[in-house]
């Protein structure tokens, strides 16, 4: 058929037209080979690929460089809120996140809506939303009010919708899935007493139950040992098929007597049979947690030498302000070190977990403790650079007043923590020692951003003034900062499409992609 004579300019849009949507119409088709070894296209899964490093091998923005990075492009969600908290994921050429209740897909070349999936009104809890999973083509998304929602990746059609847990009894889910084999596996969050909590896993294709790994070991609500919440992704070992996963603090919060003993297997890093959620080996980073530091953050995986011999690692920056290496074959403790001001333990044990001091519980008359309620770390992940070992992790030295109140019981929070100071850093920390090599300020109050580090030499994250920032990895110096209006509350990905690099992070409900001209390539 003969196209009828018309400027070149005229054919140009629908070409884009027709190219995308035959580019939709191809389809994701992830595999598990692909979110094991992403391709350089892509960034399949909360933390790129399963191990939680956050660290790229891309070369081509350089300190050297790095000055003449330039918006490629913004995306303005029109939401304001506590802003975007999830981490992009990518594939296909396709970008999608989320803000409670909202899942966008975007061209990852210009920015451009391809398609935006609302859930419908709801009464979860709407703190925030950390991103989704694919599989084949389709996407996993949690809404607030504990359900999974399966969606077809070209076109946000919804394939299936199942509750996880009862809104009703005080659940939430904000997380953002973990896809293993045939298993989307998720946790959940909620802070009341007698709220048992627990990681599921369910069937890829029919949402059905598979399994699911009780925190609490009497797992009932009817006794002391409650809590645990499991409301960030873990990472995961193909060549083990465990799971790691972090668990949150027990309840009532701050009343420790109510609940006496270590209990178990709140603010504990486990390992859980990908297969079954057999519980493989446990290591509780906070016993007896009376000061509301959860232990979710990114248990990363990383292959390397430590004191002459290869190891399998697990690496943790902890809320309660304590910095772990584990073997992660065996939850043997290598590294046991605080990265910051730590006053609320009496040392360490045999097994390398902190002693709880008793004096520093929760008191009527107040107790001042390091770090703050908000913890030396939180849910910002970090990332690891093997070139230089460092473990990089956004951090906040803080001290707290603490008490309990009579009037409270020994239920719910139980009693008030107060703020008195604190300030955001950026650490890097040597592995084999858990010693602070660098610190970078990032302001006073609480830092919200992730960190992403590249093998040329640069890491990225944010500050508390609503800058991004590029760092030289080796001694922290800044490198190049753009404002971006508002706190980076996200973690920054980056990605190559037609040879271009892209770093991609958020500031309140716009995401930003940064590259260099492409006369700097």
């Amino acid at each position: 058929m003969m196209l009828p004579k018309r400027p070149f300019l005229f054919w140009v849009p629908l070409f884009v037209l027709v190219f995308t949507a035959v580019f939709a119409a191809n389809g994701q088709n992830v595999d598990t080979q692909m979110l094991v070894h992403p391709p350089v296209d892509s960034w399949p899964g909360f933390h790129g690929d399963y191990s939680g490093r956050r660290h790229s091998s891309f070369t081509q923005i350089t300190p050297a460089n790095v000055n003449k990075l330039t918006l490629a492009w913004a995306f303005q969600t029109g939401l304001a809120g506590a802003g975007i908290k999830s981490t992009p994921i990518l594939v296909d050429g396709i970008m999608y996140f989320t803000m409670p209740d909202h899942l966008w897909a975007v061209d990852a070349r210009s920015g451009h809506l391809i398609w935006h999936y609302q859930y419908p009104p709801n009464k979860g809890n709407h703190i925030g939303q950390r991103g989704v999973a694919i599989y084949r083509d389709w996407i996993f998304f949690m809404g607030p009010d504990d359900h999974m929602v399966s969606l077809n990746a070209k076109d946000g059609r919804v394939r299936w919708n199942i509750a996880v847990a009862d809104v009703n009894e005080g659940y939430w889910t904000t997380m953002a899935p973990l896809v293993v084999g045939n298993h989307v596996i998720v946790g959940v969050g909620g802070d009341l007493d007698n709220l048992p909590m627990f990681v599921q896993a369910f069937d890829v294709e029919t949402g059905k139950l598979q399994w699911r790994w009780n925190v609490n070991p009497k797992g009932d609500g009817k006794h002391a040992e409650t809590g645990g919440t499991t409301w960030m992704p873990g990472t995961y070992d193909p060549a083990l098929n465990l799971v790691y996963w972090g668990t949150g603090n027990p309840t009532p919060v701050l009343a420790g007597g109510a609940r006496p003993g270590n209990n178990l297997y709140t603010c504990s890093i486990v390992a859980l049979n990908a297969d079954t959620g057999e519980l493989v080996w446990a290591f509780q980073v906070t016993p007896h947690d009376t000061h509301d530091w959860d232990a979710v953050e990114i248990p990363v995986l990383v292959d390397g030498m430590f004191k002459g011999k290869p190891r399998k690692m697990l690496m943790q920056a902890t809320r309660s302000g304590y910095f772990f290496v584990l073997d992660r074959v065996t939850g043997e403790n290598l590294v046991t070190a605080p990265f910051g001001p730590v006053n609320w333990a009496k040392g360490v044990d045999a097994k390398g977990e902190p002693i709880p001091d008793p004096a520093k519980e929760p008191a009527p008359d107040g107790r001042l403790i390091a770090p703050d309620e908000g913890g030396l770390t939180n849910y910002r992940s970090p990332s690891f650079d093997p070139k230089t070992g460092l473990f990089l992790v956004s951090a906040q030295p803080s001290y707290s007043l603490y008490f309990t109140k009579p009037a409270d019981g020994t239920f719910g929070w139980a009693g008030a923590d107060y703020g008195l100071w604190g300030k955001g850093v950026l650490e890097a920390i040597d592995y084999r020692t858990g010693k602070i090599r660098w610190s970078h300020e990032l302001g006073e109050g609480g830092p919200g951003a992730g960190v992403l580090s590249t093998d040329s030499g640069i890491t990225f994250t944010g500050d508390v003034h609503g800058n991004v920032l590029a760092l030289d990895t080796s001694d922290g110096k800044t490198l190049w900062h753009a404002g971006l209006g508002s706190s980076v509350r996200n973690s920054p990905i980056t990605y190559e499409l037609d040879g271009r690099q892209y770093v991609v992070v958020a500031g309140g409900g716009v995401l930003f992609a940064w590259a260099l001209p492409e006369e700097q390539k």
